[in-house]
């Protein structure tokens, strides 16, 4: 017999959890833009073109909850665009090229979904640190234009400021568990872009 499946929907307490979770990331962010100077105003750059991969269902679901919100029209000019970036994408990993194609949510250099936006998306474009369950401690760099703003501010890169990830990405974990529940082991892992999540359609809930 056939598992059943429907759509995994976000309960509201966990999209408050996530939303939550994006608030203080959001914070953590400014602060750690305003100590190093950094805006994107007049940034020659846009980051919705970089090779973003998500992880989580809960984003991918709270994601659904957006594109449930816009108009025929709109939703149906994303997907189409969704579709045009998944085959490009997968053309340029073929030929062994890291993709750069702008993100189907982004319209003029904006998000169409910008209070919906993933973590990682959220998170680009200052210096971060992440300790891993394993003890091991990673520093991400930052953006071209920080990384740029670092070395002329900074005698070393290590002296600059960082948003510390590490519990807003366990305190994810947790929505994570919490929304698929017993059922976890029936979940494959993901690794999907923006576009991939829209081509695909809402994620399933394993009955």
């Amino acid at each position: 017999m056939s598992e059943a499946t429907s759509e995994l929907e976000l309960p509201p307490e966990l999209a408050q959890e996530l939303e939550a979770i994006y608030t203080a990331m959001a914070n953590g962010y400014d602060t750690v833009a305003t100590a190093i100077g950094l805006t994107c105003d007049n940034c020659p750059d846009n980051c919705c073109d970089s090779y973003f991969l998500h992880y989580t269902y809960s984003e991918w679901a709270y994601l659904r909850q957006g594109l449930k919100e816009l108009d025929p029209t709109s939703l149906e000019a994303i997907r189409r665009r969704a579709q045009e970036y998944v085959e490009a994408s997968r053309s340029a990993l073929a030929e062994g090229r890291r993709p750069q194609i702008m993100c189907p949510l982004n319209e003029a250099g904006r998000c169409r979904l910008y209070r919906h936006r993933l973590i990682i998306c959220r998170s680009h474009g200052v210096p971060a640190t992440l300790t891993s369950p394993n003890g091991s401690r990673q520093r991400f760099p930052g953006c071209f234009r920080c990384q740029e703003m670092v070395q002329e501010r900074y005698p070393k890169t290590e002296m600059a400021p960082a948003m510390e990830r590490t519990e807003l990405f366990r305190r994810l974990v947790l929505v994570e568990q919490r929304l698929l529940g017993a059922g976890r082991p029936h979940y494959a892992k993901i690794r999907l872009t923006i576009a991939d999540m829209i081509v695909q359609g809402p994620p399933k809930q394993h009955s």
